[in-house]
């Protein structure tokens, strides 16, 4: 076992002190079931503390050894867990079928892939560190389940569970049990562990002879089948063929397994996370394949230029135009990580930034024409002048470089934009100007529209100058 209370140590040395300190109280006393999967953003809601910090606390939390990430690809209907990986680089590129909901998902980094964090084994020895030995409802919520789906408390939860569950049994490899069921409305019979399901729709009139059926669970993962039979008596056959336990069930297709499963809450997206500074930070050269392509469908890019940095250069000379660009970058850094964003990568004296909203972005670019302001002012000379351009839209989450980027139009238009923008106006498109999240930031400020023709962009774009 690795020293726990010397890692907790390095974490409250490197974490937001508030937040630092409840992954550890978390780690010391928390139950199995809370250090089984994280949600980062449930944690932050349940204990008030700010979502970044906790975010920033489980990652430093991972990178000393308390924890370890898991990347999970969930069925954005029912929210179970599809595919669940060590890394983002293990996620595969084509669709994920879900056999419970009957549904293929395309893994996108914004709803279909969760990080969750569970306690390393090195730290503390977990029951989900062992799943083969988690009892049935415990294998459902800690393993079957992604960190979005909101169970109800013990009591509400005992009883949903009790009205929708009719039949359960646990079932050794090469086990087979027969169940005398009487059904009179449709059922689902599924096991979490090989994620197969069978459905049996009701027809025709009820009957008092006993019908057959066998359900056979094998080694292939996620297979749906189903059959029809009348209302009645029905001899039901589980067979376990495959090579593990199976923990089979047999829900009630009715409102109660839907309320069971069905409530939702926040949880932490790649998208969001690829777009956290600190992870960025922490996990340069460790995020995506080489031939990795994912999609991300919604990100809002800014890109910034410092406007006559050529000049700059020649009339203070090189050492101190040096000087004073990184500074710029030091004042660009800290706004973009407090807005809940990340620098992406720096070319020559630009800056592409990302963020998960578009509010955030125009929050982080009005703020940055404040500082540059104020730098200015400091300075006693007003030469560096901020150009910003912000966009948002979908994009591809790639491997360039070494490092995690970003590719396509969304960003190419960004980038346009930001060509556009004059000194001390932010330039940005429809989507940033019309999320709701803008309209705050807005309202005292003058909006100026204009249809603009962009280098290499095809069409002409509604761009927004904010002065």
């Amino acid at each position: 076992m690795q020293d726990k209370d010397a890692l907790i140590a390095g974490l409250t040395r490197s974490a937001e002190p508030a937040a630092a300190a409840a992954v550890a109280r978390m780690i010391r006393a928390g139950s199995d079931a809370e250090l089984a999967a994280v949600n980062a953003l449930a944690f932050a809601a349940e204990r008030g503390l700010a979502e970044e910090a906790v975010i920033g606390a489980l990652l430093h939390a991972t990178r000393l050894g308390l924890f370890e990430m898991i990347w999970n690809v969930v069925c954005p209907s029912c929210g179970g867990i599809l595919d669940a990986n060590a890394t983002l680089k293990e996620v595969r590129q084509d669709s994920y079928h879900c056999a419970f909901c009957a549904l293929d998902a395309e893994p996108t980094l914004d709803d279909t892939v969760e990080v969750s964090f569970r306690v390393s084994p090195r730290i503390r020895r977990i029951a989900a560190h062992d799943p083969d030995g988690l009892a049935f409802w415990d294998y459902h919520r800690q393993v079957f389940f992604g960190s979005a789906v909101d169970f109800p408390d013990a009591a509400a939860f005992a009883k949903l569970a009790g009205s929708a569950l009719l039949e359960s049994a646990e079932l050794s490899a090469g086990e087979r049990i027969i169940l005398a069921l009487h059904l009179s409305g449709s059922v689902i019979v599924l096991d979490p562990v090989t994620h197969a399901t069978h459905t049996i729709e009701l027809d025709g009139e009820p009957t008092d002879e006993r019908q057959e059926l066998t359900v056979v669970f094998s080694d292939r993962r996620g297979c749906a089948t189903g059959s029809a039979l009348r209302p009645g008596p029905v001899r039901l056959t589980l067979d376990n063929r495959t090579t593990a336990r199976v923990l089979p069930g047999v829900f009630s297709a009715g409102e109660a397994l839907q309320t069971l499963i069905g409530g939702r809450r926040p949880f932490l997206s790649a998208k969001r996370l690829l777009s956290n500074q600190t992870f960025r930070d922490l996990y340069r050269t460790d995020t995506l394949a080489i031939d990795q392509r994912l999609k991300v469908t919604n990100l809002t890019f800014l890109f910034t230029d410092l406007k006559g940095s050529t000049a700059l250069y020649e009339r203070v000379g090189d050492l101190m135009a040096y000087d004073l660009v990184r500074a710029h970058f030091r004042i660009l850094n800290e706004i973009v990580a407090a807005r809940s964003g990340a620098v992406v990568k720096t070319i020559g004296d630009a800056v592409m930034a990302t963020f998960p909203t578009p509010d955030r972005a125009l929050a982080a670019a009005l703020a940055m024409r404040e500082a540059m302001v104020r730098f200015n002012v400091g300075r006693g000379a007003d030469e560096l002048v901020l150009k910003i351009g912000i966009h948002e839209g979908p994009c591809l989450a790639v491997n360039s470089n070494d490092r995690q980027d970003y590719f396509g139009q969304t960003v190419n238009i960004a980038a346009r934009v930001q060509e556009l923008a004059g000194s001390e106006a932010v330039f940005a498109t429809e989507p940033v100007v019309s999320h709701a999240g803008s309209a705050g930031l807005l309202s005292t400020r003058r909006v100026r529209s204009e249809r603009r023709s962009l280098r290499g962009v095809g069409e002409g774009v509604t761009v927004y100058e904010i002065a």
